[in-house]
């Protein structure tokens, strides 16, 4: 879409130091330039605003940390065309921003989309898409007890060494590492991604609560979508799950489409940590915004119906999650407020990579990802690094250039 600069007015704006009613947005080379109350806007800028409802919401792009594919593309389908296709279709459900997930394959298979990855950020992720931040690594150094739709010939010990050898070819571009600690060599990995920054993720884990402990003493500072591919809660055993749940060092994916997880569980979960200490992902995989019918996932086939990815054995194999569907989901299972999914979804995502700095919330100085909801939080327009990456076209001419508020 064309370059050029934007002015936004008439909404809510959910700044991160705090809201602003019928407020303007200024989206000037990229960054968000100004914020402030519509009352100050200069007649000429307001002349050349955007104006929307009042009842509408302006909000901090979300981040997706653990996305497979979308719109028939994969990560692990090693080409720039599947990146594309993905940062492409993500801004319409309010995604601006991801990290490029693998899954458990031979190492040569891995190797190849690690590469692919490293190439695509140095050439082709441009503003006015969705901005691949890295490579989140699922696999292969997990437990073959909690595999899930993770293939059982592929998984290895984890290995220093051989993450050495994959974060080089990526020039240090894998930020996240799912593993179970708990595997020989586990406590060793996690130490190491600790000293070089790297987020080490707890999942398709087989770990007991003790083992879990040890491994927050190591280093793993998040759970990889909580309950599905870990050891569950018992009475007599907490396993990763009560680990998660009594430890304010991880914070917590969650898959918020009720499949995954039932919804009382899920406000369970938030009861007891918070927005402060949770994750909304997708876990997504190349069927999300295609419909039902037969995909592949890592050279298994996948069936998709009734908004369900699952194995011939009925394992589920990811999902076909949107973003703002998660975040509408959690306020429907919870008591939470959008200032809170806003929390979950953007904030989070942005510290526990280290780019708070410039993403994650409405500030002047940061990238200019933002996305506006209307009355019924469906997704208007999103924006990428300052470039209109996606534009609702049953937006009415008359909503748009309405100067109500």
């Amino acid at each position: 879409m064309k370059k050029r600069n934007w002015v936004l007015t008439g909404a809510r704006i959910f700044g991160e130091q705090g809201q602003i009613e019928k407020g303007y947005i200024k989206l000037e080379d990229g960054l968000i330039a100004e914020m402030a109350g519509s009352s100050s806007l200069s007649d000429e800028a307001l002349t050349e605003a955007v104006h929307l409802p009042e009842n509408w919401s302006i909000i901090p792009g979300m981040i997706d940390l653990h996305i497979h594919g979308a719109a028939g593309a994969d990560t692990m389908d090693a080409n720039t065309e599947a990146l594309v296709t993905m940062a492409s279709a993500l801004p319409a459900e309010g995604t601006t921003a991801f990290l490029a997930t693998t899954m458990t394959q031979e190492e040569a298979i891995i190797e190849l989309a690690l590469r692919n990855v490293s190439l695509y950020m140095k050439e082709e992720n441009d503003p006015g898409l969705a901005e691949v931040l890295g490579v989140h690594l699922e696999g292969p150094f997990i437990s073959a007890k909690r595999a899930g739709a993770q293939p059982l010939d592929a998984i290895r010990l984890p290995d220093v060494e051989l993450f050495k050898k994959w974060q080089a070819l990526t020039d240090g571009q894998i930020r996240l590492v799912t593993l179970a600690p708990e595997q020989e060599g586990g406590l060793e990995l996690t130490a190491y991604l600790r000293e070089t920054g790297v987020v080490a993720s707890v999942g398709h884990s087989d770990a007991t609560y003790e083992e879990v402990v040890k491994a927050i003493e190591a280093g793993v500072t998040q759970a990889t979508h909580l309950f599905n591919g870990m050891r569950g809660l018992h009475h007599r055993e907490p396993g990763v799950v009560g680990a998660v749940l009594l430890h304010d060092e991880i914070m917590a994916e969650m898959i918020a489409d009720g499949i995954h997880v039932r919804p009382e569980m899920i406000d369970m979960v938030y009861r007891q940590k918070g927005a402060k200490g949770l994750l909304l992902i997708t876990d997504a995989m190349r069927a999300k915004c295609l419909g039902e019918g037969h995909y592949q996932l890592g050279g298994q086939d996948v069936e998709v119906s009734n908004g369900m990815a699952t194995l011939r054995d009925g394992t589920l194999a990811g999902s076909v999650l949107k973003m703002r569907d998660a975040a509408v989901n959690m306020m429907e299972f919870t008591s939470c407020r959008l200032e809170e999914v806003i929390r979950m979804a953007s904030e989070n995502p942005a510290r526990q990579l280290g780019v708070f700095n410039r993403k994650g919330s409405l500030l002047p100085g940061k990238d200019a990802d933002v996305v506006v909801l209307d009355h019924e939080m469906k997704v208007r327009m999103t924006f990428c690094r300052g470039q209109l990456a996606f534009l609702q076209e049953e937006v009415e001419k008359d909503e748009m250039d309405s100067r109500e508020g």
